[in-house]
Formats: structure tokens, C-alpha cells, sequence
């Protein structure tokens, strides 16, 4: 199945790169997030093949309608979509927005998919089986390279969401490097070895989080690197997670 999540990602994706060099029309949610164009395109192409492809499977996307939790509370299996993760990035074309799918299965993601429009390029995870990077055409494993967490450590950070707390918590670690980059893509810098940590001390929904965390999650040498985010709470709303790659 994982051939085909990452065809449809790759699908939504270049829709919106339809929209990324017109003048963008820019809309606000209740919460003051931005929303466009490529935004709902993308979730009305992601949810239309994922029906198609698992009618079973109920999807939640950012985009769409969530539903009421005593609902999804006896969901064992259900889609969780992103259909264009950092819209902020997306506005300020920088490139670091993503397309994110993950299969979430008794409330921990099992497959998850990344792709990067502007680039061309995918990660996606799968549980027990690793994760993986495709770029020109060529797909390599990735690893999180594990530290010693007392050694100087690289830090990605979010390049909107700045925090007061994150600044607190950087004062109490050896820090070498610290990188900002846009959406999901901290987790792929996180799995892909090339940074060691990953605070988030800002809020995040679950559908921002799900696909990178299973490619994290499944990006080590051995045993699953462990995350603390679980899935379909009542509200879907995580608390402030620490991803790292320590020894």
C-alpha cells in the first residue's frame, strides 16, 4: 500500500505548486491560522483517493470535518492527513511546506508519508520495516544517529512557532547548532540523522505531528525510537514533546 500513499501525496502535492507562484488568496481560521487554496485542493484530492482506496478506513484531515470523540473513540484504524503542513511557509515560498499522511492503528502511526513538493522529495516510515528517503528517483534508508546527550547537540527548531519555554529548555542543554526549518520536516532532519533533538514547546495538532513521528518513530537502528505522542485523545491537541536521539 505504501507505493500508493506516497502517489497520492506526491498527486496533492504538485496541485499545490499550482498555486504557489499566483497570487495567493489568504483566508483565517477561528484559531488565526492561515488558509489557501492549495490548502482545501489538497485535501479534497488526498480524502477522494484514500476513500477510493480504503473505503473502510475513516479519515481525519485538518481540512475536513472532525469528528465528535464518541465517535472516534472506537476507531482502531483511521487516515490522519495534513494536506499542506506549514501554510505559513507555504505563503512565504520558502519551500519547507509538506504533504503528510499517516495510518494511525490503536492510537500509534503505523505508516507514515512525507513529501516536499518544492523538492521533489519523499520520506515515508513504516512499523517494523524502517524508514526511507526517495530523492531523484532513488530510495535510501535513513537513521537516526544516536549521541550521547551530554555531547553538543543540534537542535531544529520551528521557523514560525518561537517560544519563550524553548528558549528556557536551550539553556539547559550543551547546544552546538541550532537549525530552523518549516513543518513536518523536523522530524525528517530528527530521523534522517541530521539533528539530534527535537523540542517542541509549542502547540501542535495530531495531524501536524502523525507522519513525521512514524518516521522517526521507525528511523533506528534496532528497537522503534520512542516517541511520547499517542493519538485520537479527545481533543486533538498534543501536549510539548521532546523528540530525540539519544543513547
Amino acid at each position: 500500500m505504501i507505493e500508493k500513499i506516497i502517489e497520492i501525496s506526491k498527486k496533492a502535492g504538485k496541485e499545490t505548486l499550482k498555486y504557489y507562484n499566483d497570487d495567493m488568496k489568504i483566508e483565517y481560521k477561528d484559531d488565526n491560522s492561515p488558509l489557501t487554496q492549495a490548502d482545501l485542493a489538497s485535501h479534497r484530492i488526498i480524502v477522494d483517493f484514500l476513500k477510493k482506496l480504503t473505503p473502510e478506513i475513516p479519515i481525519i484531515s485538518e481540512e475536513g470535518e472532525i469528528p465528535e470523540y464518541n465517535i472516534r473513540k472506537k476507531w482502531m484504524k483511521y487516515w490522519l492527513i495534513d494536506p499542506l503542513d506549514g501554510t505559513k511557509e507555504f505563503i512565504k515560498k520558502n519551500g519547507e511546506y509538506t504533504i503528510n499522511i499517516a495510518l494511525i492503528i490503536d492510537r500509534e502511526p503505523v505508516v507514515g508519508v512525507i513529501y516536499v513538493p518544492v523538492t521533489d522529495i519523499s520520506y515515508y516510515g513504516e512499523k517494523s520495516k524502517g524508514s526511507f528517503k526517495i530523492e531523484n528517483n532513488e530510495t535510501k534508508r535513513i537513521f537516526a544517529n544516536k549521541i550521547d546527550k551530554n555531547e553538543p547537540l543540534t537542535v531544529v527548531e520551528s521557523r514560525s512557532h518561537p517560544s519563550k519555554e524553548l528558549e528556557k529548555y536551550l539553556q539547559t542543554i550543551n547546544v552546538k547548532d541550532r537549525v530552523q526549518v518549516g513543518s513536518s520536516l523536523k522530524f525528517c532532519l530528527v530521523a534522517e540523522g541530521l539533528a539530534d533533538i527535537y523540542p517542541r514547546l509549542s502547540p501542535t495538532m495530531e495531524w501536524d505531528t502523525g507522519a513525521g513521528d512514524c518516521i522517526y518513530r521507525n528511523a533506528a537502528m534496532g528497537k522503534e525510537n520512542y516517541s511520547p505522542i499517542i493519538y485520537n485523545k479527545p481533543i486533538l491537541k498534543n501536549k510539548n514533546f521532546i523528540i530525540a536521539n539519544f543513547v
